[in-house]
């Protein structure tokens, strides 16, 4: 099965990529991990995307669809693959249909969890980490036992600035807007399924686990 996964910040995409890892044979590929290990194995594609992160400039299209290509290709994406990341435009969309479909395959499904956005802010805005050990808390669904002070190691708790409310509000105004299109997109390719993320963790899954089921 080939999945896409989408959701804006604050949706839990995290969470469900690791439970759908744990319940299907195909891999979780995050654009990060895919940047990182084309860079670290130096590949040509990781060569040519490294001139660029070096320079502190983004990575052109057909860099990042050379290392998706490149990752779709190795044995462990066989039975399918996990998309969490990419693709961000309609442009790299269609690019990884050629993709997927030079392997006689498609994109089965592209799962997009929808959550308020007053919720999504203040899942957010709440949201407070480690210092020391980097462990995530949120002040309002999972706090600490003590305010300030991490549970697992006893460090310092606080605020990372992409997490404050103005910021948190202009990154959700960029999701939507650079989005929307690629939501039409799959719509109109007809594997768009909306999910309400706005639920515990588990029911989402077992929303989420019946839809693969039946790929």
């Amino acid at each position: 099965m080939n999945i896409i996964l989408m959701g804006p910040p604050g949706a839990g995409k995290g969470t469900q990529a690791e439970l759908i890892k744990k319940s299907f044979p195909i891999p979780h590929i995050s654009t990060g991990d895919m940047f990182r290990e084309a860079v670290a194995n130096g590949t040509a594609m990781g060569k040519e995307a490294k001139k660029y992160m070096d320079a502190g400039q983004l990575v052109p299209d057909e860099v990042t669809i050379g290392i998706v290509e490149d990752r779709l290709a190795q044995d462990d994406c066989e039975k399918g693959f996990l998309l969490d990341g990419f693709p961000r435009t309609t442009l790299q969309a269609q690019a990884l249909d050629k993709v997927v479909a030079k392997r006689g395959k498609s994109v089965e499904v592209a799962l997009n969890i929808f959550v308020p956005e007053d919720i999504l802010l203040l899942r957010l805005s709440s949201r407070v980490s480690c210092t020391t050990c980097k462990a995530v808390y949120n002040t309002k669904f999972s706090a600490p036992a003590t305010a300030g002070i991490c549970d697992q190691c006893g460090g310092k708790l606080a605020q990372r600035n992409d997490d404050k409310e103005e910021t948190v509000k202009s990154r959700l105004k960029v999701y939507q807007e650079q989005t929307q299109p690629l939501l039409d997109y799959y719509e109109e390719q007809k594997n768009l399924i909306n999910i309400d993320g706005n639920r515990d963790s588990a029911e989402v899954f077992k929303d989420v686990k019946a839809i693969l089921e039946k790929l």
